[in-house]
């Protein structure tokens, strides 16, 4: 299937997905706690997956599947392709009736990333990308920042995520720090030349960083984990070492700087 195709597939799901997301959005849609301590989720990420994985795998049966709210099988470790979803990424901003949240759609043929959309519908912004082909915001060309150092880099990131004890010789780089809660937005916030890098530095579900990935190197950043290496997708434990993206410069510099 052309990534073309593949793009214009995820770009009407994602659509899609926003209507359904915004009619539960600052209402009263029920919300719990996931067990494990994994955080919460509502029945608008519920109906939003429903929704996905019968648009998405209706159109490419031959799909994987891998979703933050569908439980996981191996069945997508047979598939030479597969969707990457996460129905809602910053469900705590939902709940909380911020704007900052979005919807996270991916495809993955051979674990490298080929398709991928994030769209924030309350803010109308709508990323995208396809291998080789360059990302856009709402169909506009985006470019990473021309950042070449990383002293005075802005870096998306948590609070945490800069305590010393995360760096070589307890020496956290001089960086202005900022933050969103949806690790798809910073990514492609990131990948639109607003800040210069963004990194993550616990355990990473591959769900909430799958199509910001793409949307990062199509704008000519770079991404890998915080060991520095490829950051790949569809694992059997689909989780990532942390993840570091930005700027090329600032982001070999922060990889080379952290514990």
């Amino acid at each position: 299937m052309p990534v073309t195709d593949d793009l214009a597939l995820l770009i009407a799901a994602a659509q899609q997905a926003g209507k359904v997301a915004s009619g539960f959005f600052r209402g009263a849609a029920e919300r719990w706690e996931k067990p494990g301590g994994q955080g919460p989720v509502t029945e608008a990420d519920l109906a939003v997956d429903r929704l996905l994985r019968a648009e998405l795998t209706g159109a490419r049966p031959g799909y994987g599947w891998l979703s933050e709210e569908t439980e996981d099988t191996p069945q997508r470790l047979e598939a030479e392709q597969v969707f990457i979803v996460d129905p809602i990424d910053g469900t705590r901003s939902f709940i909380e009736g911020s704007t900052t949240w979005a919807h996270s759609l991916a495809i993955a043929r051979k674990g490298v990333v080929e398709a991928a959309v994030v769209y924030l519908p309350e803010r109308d912004k709508l990323y995208a990308a396809a291998r080789g082909q360059g990302a856009t915001l709402n169909g506009t060309p985006v470019a990473i920042s021309e950042k070449a150092e990383l002293d005075g880099a802005t870096v998306l990131a948590a609070k945490p995520n800069l305590d010393p004890s995360m760096w070589k010789g307890r020496h956290v780089p001089p960086v202005e720090r900022n933050f969103r809660s949806s690790l798809a937005y910073r990514m492609s916030l990131v990948g639109e030349g607003r800040f210069d890098a963004m990194m993550t530095l616990r355990a990473t579900w591959e769900w909430d960083v799958a199509a910001g990935a793409l949307i990062v190197q199509e704008a000519g950043g770079q991404v890998s984990d915080q060991l520095g290496r490829p950051a790949l997708f569809n694992n059997p434990n689909p989780q990532l070492r942390g993840l570091v993206a930005g700027a090329p410069r600032v982001q070999r510099g922060l990889v080379e700087r952290l514990a």
